[in-house]
Formats: structure tokens, C-alpha cells, sequence
């Protein structure tokens, strides 16, 4: 195909990072693949790239990011990472590279980042493939994350490449894919912690100084170099801690939080076994290998804050580290504002006295984690049911839910019936609407449970069916009652 024929290929791609130098990556090449079959292509990042959806087709995907037609180098990105507490000085981009870099609508820079796109001197003897399933799995949990407004990466594209590959997590021989994340840096904070473990803060200033100038721009009015770098430090913790509770309030349980998937700019990103919850569990771990329970679904906040504290290692190297303490001190408190905020939302509250605000989430809690309900299923039902004549008595409130399928819950229930009534009264009679509203836009009727991706993954393997796969897609992507 002639490139100049292809929209993808005639975006306006920066070498902002390649021009960094090669300290930071290694030059690639893209494997070559015997099949290329367009199975994703996301509508809506093109039109965030300033692309009319109709004018690029699926050949125009293949060329750009099945067959790596390209004017600019592919980068293989140096890093290292804590890896479930321990360090690891053998990782790098394994599977993929960055593929470019662009501008979005909105005047932000962008990263094309591949995965599965073949074999790098990071692959430490893998084949640098990614399964079919992975990339159907990556493509639901990036979009769904996505239309729950949880900060992440989305998938722009994923192709089918026709290998078969054997795996030890997944019946084999299994098909094979390469998908294209978009997100805002593939910089990570083991990218920081392989320059410290080299002894170079001269390249840790470097790459400070650009992640600033490109992500931060909003800090280079602080005059003071290490004013700035201060500011960065303690931005960067309000927003990890702000992701950490997003990912919270949604039941969503990244599996995975090592270091080196830990973005620098506080985005989601890398889901491999990920999982959102079915009922209130803070001990739920998605990944089969986390023995111990590292990364269950309440120690996230921990370990982004632990994660925070291993980066100040290579900052140290050139920034105070009174600074780097003072803003990692304001995490836990940015993450309880912040996980407050969007669970008294999933109540149908915006703004509620603090103290009262904080017996409703206890008694919440307290609720979900001594009943079976399910923890989506109980929000979904406060959407479905609520009424303005639940704030006359609170023996209306959630009427037919609960007792009659666990009639053990009714203490708890009456209890939480009674803390959510007494803040109904602190609204005016006015406000019941806004309430319905603020419970319709917060809480999804589809959920993506595991069950929901192995429903559609087994017309894809049986019958190379993908019709529930859209669907589903097509489900998650409006998650809210209209």
C-alpha cells in the first residue's frame, strides 16, 4: 500500500522520546507475520487523533500496525522494575516497542505502543508474541476501564497474525495477535529505576527534565529547577493515589503492579490478569501466581504508595529527599479524598457532611462484606430502585432486596437502611432527582466479570465467532442506565 494513501502513516508522528538518544531504547524491527486480520479498531481514538473513522480502513490498520510500514525508528524502551517486592535488572520492552509518538486533537502528545509484535534484546528468550485471548482481554479491560472513568490506556487497534503459540496459562497451541495500546507515556518508573541502578543521574535528569516539559507543562512557570521537580514528585502522588481509587470504586484489581507498569504519568496501563470483582472481597487476588496476595484488591493503594517510595531511590539522586518525603506524605490522604468522593457518588451523593459521609461508606462496606451480595449488584440495584419516597422512611429503602435470598443480611440492611435514610434528610426534597441521576451515571448495569469474557471467547475459539465479542464491547463502552 502507498503510504501516502494511509492516514495512519500520514499523522505528524515527533521523535519526542527517539530524540532523548539511545540511552534510553534500542532500535527494532517488527516480526513478519503470515496472516493479518483486523479484529479491533477503536472509532473513537481516531477521532481523537483528528481521523474521520470512514477514511481509514482495515488495510490502512494492517499496513501501520500489522505490517509496520513506518517512517520513523521503532524503540525498544529500556527499564527495570520491583517485580512482587524484588528487584529485577533484566526487563525492557520484551514484546513490543514504540511505535511513534503523535498529537491528539486536544494538543496532548500520545504514544503508539505495540505488544506482541515480535522478539527485542528484552525478550530474554520468549517468542515476543501476545495470544489472541490477551488481546481481546486488553482491548475489554482498556474500554471498560475507559467508560468507568478510570484514567488508562486504550487499545487502537488488534490484529490477528496467524502464528499458533503455546502457552502454559492457555490451551495450546493458541492463536497469536499484535495490538497497539494508546496512551499518554510508555515511560515507566522502573525506566527511572534502571538509571539509578547504572549510577546516572545525569540521565535521570535528562529524562525528568522531558517528562516535565512534555507531561507537566503546567510546572515550568515554578522558576526553580528543584522547586519544579519538587511539584512534579508531589503531583505525581496525588495522581497515583487518585488511579488507586478509581480502580477501588470500580472493583477492579490490576493483578500486577509491578513497578515497570507503573506509568509516569499516573495512567492505567499493561493488563494481563486482571479482574474485577464479583462480591465485596479486600482480600480478592486476580492473578493466579500471586501466592502471597501481594496485589489483592486492598493492597493497592499500598502498593502504589510503596511503588511511589521505591522511585524516590533514582529522584534522590537529584532532588532532595526531604521533598520526595513531603509529597509521598500526602498520599494517603489525597487516596482517601479521592475514593470518598466517587463511592459517595455510587450512592447517589455529590456532597455530604464529611462526617456522616464517612458512616455511610463504613456501614457500606460493612454491608457488602458480611452478606452476599454481590458488590456491582448492589450499586446497580440502588440505581434501578431508588425513589424520592425513600426519603420519607427507611423501611422503603431497598424493599425487595436482599432478605428474601439472604434473610441474614436483614440486620445489616436495616442498619444501612438507617444511615442512608438520615442522609437523604440532610437534602432538600429538591435534590431526589439529582440523587437518581448521580446513581444512573455511576454505577454500570454490565460489569465485566470473568464469566462475561470467557462467554465470548468461546464462540471466538470454537466457531471464530466474534459477533458476542462486539456486543459485549458494545455493552461496556455505555455501561450507564439512560
Amino acid at each position: 500500500m502507498d503510504a501516502a494513501s494511509n492516514p495512519l502513516l500520514q499523522l505528524s508522528y515527533e521523535p519526542a522520546l527517539e530524540a532523548l538518544g539511545e540511552d534510553y531504547y534500542d532500535i527494532v524491527s517488527a516480526a513478519e507475520f503470515p496472516q493479518h486480520i483486523l479484529r479491533f479498531r477503536n472509532e473513537d481514538v481516531l477521532q481523537k487523533l483528528g481521523l474521520a473513522p470512514e477514511a481509514v480502513t482495515a488495510a490502512h490498520f494492517v499496513a501501520a500496525f500489522g505490517q509496520f510500514q513506518t517512517r520513523q525508528p521503532l524503540l525498544a524502551l529500556r527499564y527495570h522494575g520491583y517485580q512482587f517486592g524484588e528487584y529485577n535488572p533484566f526487563l525492557g520492552d520484551g514484546r513490543g516497542f514504540l511505535y511513534g509518538q503523535v498529537r491528539g486533537r486536544d494538543g496532548e502528545l500520545y504514544d503508539f505502543g505495540t505488544k506482541g509484535s515480535g522478539t527485542t534484546p528484552y525478550s530474554r528468550g520468549g517468542d515476543g508474541r501476545l495470544t489472541l485471548k490477551g488481546g481481546v482481554r486488553e482491548v475489554l479491560a482498556s474500554e471498560a476501564l475507559h467508560a468507568l472513568g478510570v484514567k488508562t490506556s486504550r487499545c487502537l487497534s488488534l490484529i490477528e497474525t496467524g502464528e499458533a503459540l503455546w502457552r502454559g496459562d492457555e490451551p495450546s497451541p493458541t492463536r497469536s495477535s499484535v495490538m497497539v495500546r494508546f496512551s499518554r507515556s510508555h515511560i515507566r518508573f522502573g525506566t527511572f529505576e534502571r538509571l539509578e541502578y547504572y549510577r546516572r543521574p545525569d540521565l535521570i535528569d535528562k529524562l525528568l527534565k522531558h517528562v516535565i516539559e512534555t507531561y507537566y507543562p503546567h510546572l515550568l512557570k515554578v522558576a526553580d529547577a528543584g522547586d519544579r521537580y519538587a511539584h512534579f514528585y508531589a503531583e505525581l502522588v496525588e495522581r497515583v493515589a487518585q488511579l488507586a481509587a478509581q480502580w477501588m470504586s470500580v472493583g477492579f484489581c490490576h493483578a500486577v503492579l509491578n513497578t515497570d507498569n507503573m506509568s509516569i504519568t499516573g495512567e492505567s496501563f499493561d493488563y494481563g490478569p486482571y479482574a474485577f470483582m464479583d462480591q465485596y472481597n479486600p482480600r480478592f487476588t486476580a492473578a493466579y501466581f500471586d501466592y502471597a496476595g501481594r496485589y489483592s484488591y486492598a493492597n493497592q493503594p499500598l502498593i502504589c504508595q510503596w511503588n511511589l517510595k521505591m522511585l524516590q531511590k533514582p529522584l534522590s539522586l537529584i532532588m532532595p529527599v526531604a521533598d520526595l518525603a513531603a509529597g509521598l506524605a500526602r498520599f494517603e490522604a489525597h487516596y482517601h479524598q479521592f475514593y470518598r468522593q466517587r463511592m459517595l457518588a455510587k450512592l447517589g451523593f455529590t456532597t455530604l457532611a464529611e462526617e456522616l459521609s464517612e458512616k455511610l461508606l463504613d456501614q457500606t462496606l460493612a454491608l457488602l462484606s458480611n452478606t452476599q451480595v454481590g458488590y456491582h449488584d448492589f450499586f446497580a440495584g440502588l440505581a434501578r430502585q431508588f425513589a424520592p419516597r425513600w426519603r420519607q422512611g427507611s423501611d422503603s429503602i431497598l424493599s425487595t432486596t436482599m432478605q428474601a435470598s439472604d434473610p441474614a443480611a436483614r440486620e445489616w440492611l436495616d442498619d444501612w437502611r438507617r444511615i442512608y435514610y438520615l442522609c437523604l434528610q440532610h437534602l432538600p426534597e429538591s435534590e431526589m432527582a439529582a440523587v437518581a441521576q448521580t446513581l444512573k451515571r455511576t454505577n454500570p448495569q454490565p460489569v465485566l466479570l470473568r464469566p462475561e469474557i470467557e462467554a465470548v471467547w468461546e464462540p471466538i475459539t470454537v466457531e471464530d465467532d466474534w459477533q458476542p465479542f462486539y456486543a459485549l464491547l458494545k455493552r461496556i463502552q455505555s455501561p450507564y442506565i439512560e
